[in-house]
């Protein structure tokens, strides 16, 4: 199977403002002021955290949807903590996930370990290589 999945970034000339092409979808990065940026659009971060967000939830729901369950509107909220441990600032990604109807303690284990299945936060641990080439 080769499956190719396209996301094309070009920097404008207004310093750190990013325009992205995915499929046929349009979205804008930038920085904030304290950066240098316009703040003008997401960080490039902020659009992982939501990424990684957008995924966790499909992933669930489409879990739920196969064994019946009824989650109601799921949310996940996604933030980066920093820490200063003894290699300096150590960074670390927290999911906070809620279900707007009630579940079972075997559910909740069992979507707790579905969500760590979600292609892009298996991506984020480090399970895909990343090649750079400059053509």
């Amino acid at each position: 199977m080769n499956k190719i999945t396209i996301s094309e970034v070009t920097l404008t000339q207004k310093k750190y403002l990013a325009e992205a092409k995915m499929r046929n979808h349009f979205a804008v990065i930038d920085e904030p002021l304290k950066s240098g940026g316009s703040d003008t659009a997401p960080t490039p971060v902020e659009y992982l955290l939501t990424a990684i967000g957008g995924c966790v939830s499909i992933t669930l729901r489409m879990y739920a949807e196969r064994k019946g369950w009824d989650l109601g509107k799921i949310t996940v909220k996604v933030s980066q903590k920093e820490t200063l441990g003894p290699k300096g600032i150590e960074k670390s990604l927290i999911e906070e996930i809620s279900f707007e109807k009630e579940i079972t303690d075997k559910q909740r284990n069992k979507l707790v370990e579905i969500a760590g299945r979600c292609p892009v936060a298996k991506m984020v641990k480090g399970e895909t290589p990343i090649e750079s080439l400059i053509i």
